[in-house]
């Protein structure tokens, strides 16, 4: 008779490799490859040297121009400068006033009579925290042809009544302070009045600067090379200026505040600001602009961030070729297959994979922007030029954007490598399909229409990422990739890029599964 032994029963589960164990091999295997190292290590110092060579130059136009832009509440550069008519209001009070005309002329001819009234000419009341540049701020205003307005602080805008301010019909303006609370009031006859908006200025000091200013930035023109600026002076007509509250120094006094910050066209020296007595009120003239400072034509002699990383298209190229390597490596030297059977779950292996090169290109990303960028702006400044400057969480963003814009392209390379199994075709694709749109949307290759939708639908948006400046509907420049504008948002765009990397990884794990059973 013969007898069956049945193997004991057990409730172990059986031993598996885990994805911790998996991404230590994987990480083994990079940091052992010396030229993926060392070519982690050249990127940095790549997109640095290329970047040093970028702001090596000095401003031989303007050797004294490093002196700091004027920088706002928020932190961003700021354009102040205005002809100013004002007193100091001790404690709450109010100022209201009569606009009935604002007319402009253009300032590059001095014979030139004829209508230059910028769109963004401003007239109106402003309560202000000093007359340093940059300072806190509230004003109502009429424009040239945005209707009346408040803004504050530079980036606060808010829409009124619309229409021209004349003698006919002129506009009432108010501004009413309550504590830190400036609240701006309009009307069409003086009687009945309507809120358009108020703002909360921390810290508003106890007798700040109040009453009536003029400013006017450049007036857009047509030239034999495209668009240009001419700078423009503004004149506005003030009836019935009334003071609620308590006021010092009994009299009006009148000063032009700053210059503007050479980066809106809108100063010259043919725009001489100045106030005189008119009626009831005062007929005052100002040029320049309260605005944030943007990017555009009139900015050439300004750096920002983004100049001083210019070498991350170099830094790019090398990551890609690292991404893609750390697959089409393993499949020309047929080591992919022992890859696979350590790890039979192979949807794990390049999501390992994907883990140590993406951490890779971010540390290479986010430590070479985090050097460029102060030290970059310091070297910048040093040879003349001055910096736009801007708010920290716009500086943090940018350089941790760097590093997932280095982290999406490698990851997007991996998988196009695990996909075609050649690492120069696969390198070549990626690199013309990020940097090839950027080139030509960027340097005036292509009509605007064109260079917007290519820096929408490809996966150079990605670029939007280390955008700093921003785009401002009150302030007029040219908003174009040329000029440094994206058509999408920061994160939208880096989202386009983390899309295709997306598909293309979800596509390669899939193939991955089929052909290498």
């Amino acid at each position: 008779m013969t007898s069956t032994l049945t193997p004991p029963r057990t409730t172990a589960r059986p031993a598996r490799g885990g994805f911790g164990r998996l991404l230590h091999a994987e990480w083994t295997k990079f940091r052992t490859v010396r030229g993926w190292v060392w070519s982690a290590v050249g990127a940095v110092l790549i997109i640095c040297l290329v970047g040093l060579l970028a702001t090596a130059a000095g401003n031989e136009s303007d050797p004294d121009g490093g002196s700091a832009l004027p920088v706002g509440p928020g932190g961003e550069a700021v354009n102040d400068s205005f002809y100013f008519v004002h007193q100091k209001l001790r404690g709450d009070g109010s100022i209201t006033v009569s606009v009935s005309s604002l007319a402009g002329a253009v300032t590059t001819d001095p014979d030139d009579s004829g209508s230059g009234l910028a769109p963004w000419a401003k007239a109106g009341v402003i309560v202000k925290d000093g007359l340093d540049q940059g300072s806190s701020y509230a004003a109502m205003m009429v424009t040239g042809s945005h209707g009346v307005r408040m803004q504050y602080d530079y980036t606060h805008d808010r829409a009124g009544m619309t229409g021209a301010a004349s003698r006919e019909a002129p506009r009432w303006l108010r501004l009413q302070r309550t504590g830190d609370t400036l609240t701006g009031y309009q009307s069409a006859d003086g009687a009945k009045w309507t809120e358009v908006g108020h703002a909360d200025l921390s810290g508003l000091s106890a007798t700040p600067e109040v009453g009536l200013f003029v400013t006017s930035p450049s007036v857009e023109e047509e030239t034999g090379t495209g668009t240009g600026f001419a700078p423009a002076v503004a004149t506005g007509t003030f009836d019935r200026v009334t003071l609620g509250g308590r006021w010092t120094g009994g009299s009006w006094r009148s000063d032009q505040v700053g210059r503007d910050a050479g980066t809106s066209a809108s100063y010259s020296q043919d725009a001489k600001g100045g106030a005189t007595p008119s009626g009831d009120g005062f007929a005052v003239t100002g040029a320049g602009d309260i605005a944030p400072v943007v990017g555009g034509p009139a900015t050439s002699g300004v750096r920002t961030i983004e100049n001083f990383l210019v070498g991350t298209f170099a830094g790019l190229i090398i990551m890609v070729v690292v991404g893609a390597g750390c697959v089409t490596v393993e499949y020309r030297r047929g080591m992919i297959g022992l890859t696979l059977a350590a790890s039979p779950r192979r949807g794990r292996v390049l999501v390992a994979k994907g883990l140590v090169v993406g951490s890779v290109a971010l540390a290479v990303g986010v430590v070479s922007a985090a050097v460029m960028v102060p030290f970059g702006g310091r070297r910048s400044e040093a040879n003349g030029f001055p910096v736009l400057t801007v708010p920290t969480a716009t500086e943090l963003r940018v350089i941790v954007g760097t590093g997932l814009l280095l982290a999406a392209a490698s990851v997007f390379a991996l998988a196009v490598g695990a996909l075609l199994r050649r690492s120069a075709v696969a390198c070549t694709m990626v690199v013309v399909g990020m940097v090839l749109p950027y080139l030509l949307a960027t340097a005036s290759v292509l009509p605007d229409g064109a260079s917007q939708w290519l820096l929408r639908v490809t996966p150079a948006a990605g670029f939007a990422i280390q955008q700093s400046i921003e785009r401002y509907d009150q302030v007029v420049t040219v908003y174009a990739p040329s000029s440094g504008y994206f058509p999408l948002a920061p994160w939208a765009g880096l989202a386009v890029l983390g899309a295709y990397a997306a598909v293309s990884f979800a596509a390669a794990v899939v193939l991955l599964r089929r052909r290498d059973a």
